[in-house]
């Protein structure tokens, strides 16, 4: 016990500065890496610094009138999945791709990302991993790791406890925008394939494990793997082919409105994109489920219904594209290594409901 009169330090109160310091020399790498000439100043800058356009003549892209997207969000409970497997690697992407997927669904390009980790306790080598898996989404997603925040909290976090948020930026050219106000009857439905769970329900998830019993590290035959594994799958990033779609259709507006699939599943989600009066029709058989929702809903048990309204079900990106261009579009995309799925059509409301809906067929 210390003397009553033993003068206290910040080190003493819990808060390691030695550490932490520790920590930022060790990821300047991993922020670095995923810089573009477009990021301006030295690392560990106050503020980061971004230019919009780009300089070279190679790369030129001049913006005439641009529109700044922005969102935050977090990766929610799975992180104690990761926290239980001492696995930290594989969270970061998800921070990243939870943010920059809700960024590109107005057609906007991601420019740059910023994380927040809170710890109990920052121990470099975690720390490191944490942030690699960062700098891995960032760099999947296109776009620069320009700075963050990691805090030392050992009175609000227990052991071995963290969170982790993040912050996406981007850009889009006003006439570009894709907000779903040209959506009409009959445009076709396209569903992307999610990476499984992603990141949104995990409270129920863990309620399911701890039902059943089972370990992280047993191996589910359903799943040909073990548990722990599937469960901590990172949410599958969608900018880069999404960017590339877009790209391809430079002149026609054949993309009309997009979805990112996340708490509220299908049902939450794609009405979001809709105009008043309009309904989503889907078919429930038109693509695959990954076997981790049929176990998850039998180890429940959980009602099928409960399962559409919490999980992405296998689809993870929806877009809402003109009739003519669905197959040309399903075979591009599957050249950009998607697998793209026909969900349906929209269709008018019925009963007058001025609300958008999602009905199935």
């Amino acid at each position: 016990m210390a003397e009553k009169n033993e003068p206290l330090t910040y080190k003493s109160a819990g808060v390691d500065i030695a550490a932490g310091n520790a920590a930022v020399d060790r990821i300047r790498f991993l922020c670095q890496r995923t810089h573009s000439t477009r990021v301006l100043g030295k690392y560990g800058a106050f503020a980061g610094l971004f230019r919009l356009d780009f300089p070279e003549k190679l790369f030129a892209r001049n913006y005439k009138e641009p529109v700044l997207i922005a969102c935050t969000d977090g990766v929610g409970t799975k992180i104690k999945i990761a926290s239980a497997m001492k696995k930290y690697d594989t969270v970061g992407i998800d921070c990243v791709a939870m943010n920059v997927n809700d960024l590109i669904v107005q057609g906007g390009e991601p420019l740059f990302f910023l994380d927040y980790l809170a710890l109990h306790k920052i121990d470099p080598e975690i720390t490191v991993q944490m942030l690699k898996g960062i700098s891995d989404g960032c760099m999947e997603a296109g776009c620069s790791l320009l700075g963050g925040e990691t805090a030392e909290m050992p009175d609000l976090y227990a052991p071995g406890e963290f969170d982790m948020a993040g912050f996406a930026v981007g850009v889009v050219e006003h006439h570009k925008i894709l907000d779903g106000s040209d959506i009409d009857i009959g445009d076709s439905i396209i569903g992307l394939a999610s990476n499984g769970i992603h990141s949104n329900g995990y409270a129920l998830v863990r309620r399911i494990v701890e039902k059943t019993g089972n370990n992280l590290a047993d191996f589910i035959p359903e799943l040909t793997c073990p548990l722990g594994e599937e469960l901590l799958r990172p949410t599958r990033l969608y900018a880069r082919p999404i960017q590339k779609l877009l790209a391809k259709y430079k002149v026609k507006r054949i993309v009309k409105g997009m979805a990112h699939i996340t708490g509220g599943g299908l049902a939450g989600n794609v009405p979001r994109m809709l105009p008043k009066g309009f309904t989503a029709r889907l078919k429930r058989d038109s693509w695959t489920v990954p076997p981790i929702f049929q176990w998850l809903q039998n180890s429940g048990p959980v009602d099928l219904e409960e399962m559409y309204n919490v999980f992405n079900m296998g689809i993870g990106f929806v877009l809402i594209v003109r009739p003519a261009f669905t197959k040309p579009i399903m075979t591009h995309l599957r050249t950009l290594g998607e697998k793209p799925y026909f969900l349906g059509k929209v269709r008018k409301g019925k009963g007058g409901c001025d609300e958008p809906t999602l009905e199935w067929s």
